[in-house]
């Protein structure tokens, strides 16, 4: 009898022990609430998890995808279920990794994969790398994906155990991590970042577009034929040279406060594992070869690729970058869709649709890039129009209440802020 006492003191004992432990881990890892050093996007990978349907069309890379296509609009003017599976910053072997484990669970029609990220060959920043990967679910291919991106000085041990990561926070607590505690602020759309604001290029400095359609400009004001002689001129020395993937506004200093950086330098850029980018523009060996894995993966699941180059403003896509994309989509019969050519057959205008100044789409430009890729997957694709399942619906009619409840929400903020606040 005292022997099983004892047991039972000691099972209880652990019990409650691991209870804490994992109670005060889940208290001090980051709440991506939006607030101050706080991140939206850090609740983006879990969000897919909520999931109950299938989807036609997944999308994969980084902020060039999840705020630039609209699967609600897809939805809405086509039937076509879709999901972004994207984050700030995702590099080309997270965006495989993000692929991967999403083949755990669906197999879609076609997957569409945003060229952008192939500029970096090696990994940023430890705060991109979290907000994409923590909170991906465990599997081999998490592990997988967190040795692929690791930067210098960061351990496979922190990622198990976010508290050694966090312990710091301890001290800085807010009231979102009260108030998330149990769950995550529910932000995107099927992976859709929304914002409804407008920042017209012509009132921002925060890009310069003149090495897109600067010329073109110049000879609609001379009244002469309005075409683009070279839409891949050289920016100044000023002007972006392609490294942050995901423009001037993802530059985050510190996305977690008062996590201490560590003797090992944490935050410092590069990795072990992988190549740096080349200065001749060339993408590194390490970034091909994900891309390799992720156009084999798809034709080994019977998955059409179709590889996209969103029309942001910075950083600049040279020359030299798209014409290696051409290349790839020749050499392998892929298509290739550089929304840069189509400007004028998508409408897009940067002063009416962009919330940063050309950086990222807002809703209405999002709308028109989708309109453009909606009618390609019909046509050229053969997606199903969904909208008479009675399942899908009824799954959908909720997807958009909240779609609709984060449009008004939005714009009661514009109205009363003279800017969105919360989003």
């Amino acid at each position: 009898m005292k022997r099983w006492k004892k047991v039972c003191t000691a099972v209880i004992s652990i019990v409650v022990v691991m209870a804490l432990f994992f109670g005060l881990q889940r208290l001090v890892v980051p709440k991506y609430d939006g607030t101050e050093d706080m991140p939206l996007e850090g609740n983006f990978t879990a969000e897919y998890y909520k999931e109950s349907t299938k989807h036609d069309v997944l999308m994969v890379g980084d902020c060039e995808v999840y705020e630039n296509f609209d699967p609600m609009y897809l939805w809405k003017n086509y039937g076509i279920t879709s999901y972004i599976r994207g984050n700030a910053q995702q590099l080309v072997w997270q965006s495989y990794y993000m692929l991967e484990d999403a083949l755990k669970y669906e197999t879609p029609k076609v997957v569409i994969y945003n060229v952008q990220s192939l500029t970096h060959g090696s990994s940023q920043r430890e705060e991109y790398n979290r907000m994409t990967l923590d909170g991906m679910k465990w599997s081999q291919t998490k592990v997988d994906a967190i040795r692929a991106s690791m930067c210098k000085g960061e351990k496979m041990l922190d990622y198990i155990f976010p508290i050694l990561r966090y312990h710091a926070r301890v001290s800085e607590l807010k009231k979102g991590d009260l108030t998330y505690y149990f769950k995550n602020r529910e932000i995107t759309h099927n992976g859709y970042y929304m914002r409804i604001d407008v920042l017209p290029l012509s009132e921002s400095d925060v890009a310069d577009g003149t090495w897109l359609f600067g010329t073109a400009r110049e000879k609609e004001d001379a009244g002469e034929e309005n075409e683009i002689d070279d839409p891949w001129a050289e920016l100044d020395e000023e002007g972006s040279s392609g490294e942050d993937a995901d423009g001037a506004e993802d530059e985050i200093d510190d996305p977690w406060g008062a996590i201490d950086a560590g003797e090992d330098g944490i935050s410092e850029p590069g990795t072990e594992l992988a190549e740096s980018k080349h200065k001749d523009r060339t993408f590194s060996r390490y970034a091909m070869k994900y891309l390799d894995h992720l156009r084999t993966l798809c034709k080994e699941k019977g998955i059409k690729l179709i590889l996209i180059k969103a029309p942001s403003l910075s950083p600049q896509w040279y020359e030299e970058e798209n014409e290696q994309v051409v290349d790839y989509a020749e050499k392998y019969e892929l298509p290739y869709i550089n929304f840069y050519e189509l400007l004028e057959e998508t409408g897009i205008d940067f002063e009416t649709d962009t919330y940063d100044g050309g950086l990222h789409m807002n809703l209405s430009g999002a709308d028109k890039l989708s309109e453009y890729l909606g009618k390609i997957l019909r046509k050229e694709y053969g997606l199903e129009d969904h909208r008479e399942d009675p399942e899908l619906s009824k799954v959908y009619e909720k997807k958009l209440r909240f779609y609709e409840e984060m449009k008004a929400a939005q714009q009661k903020e514009l109205d009363k802020y003279g800017e969105i606040k919360t989003y």
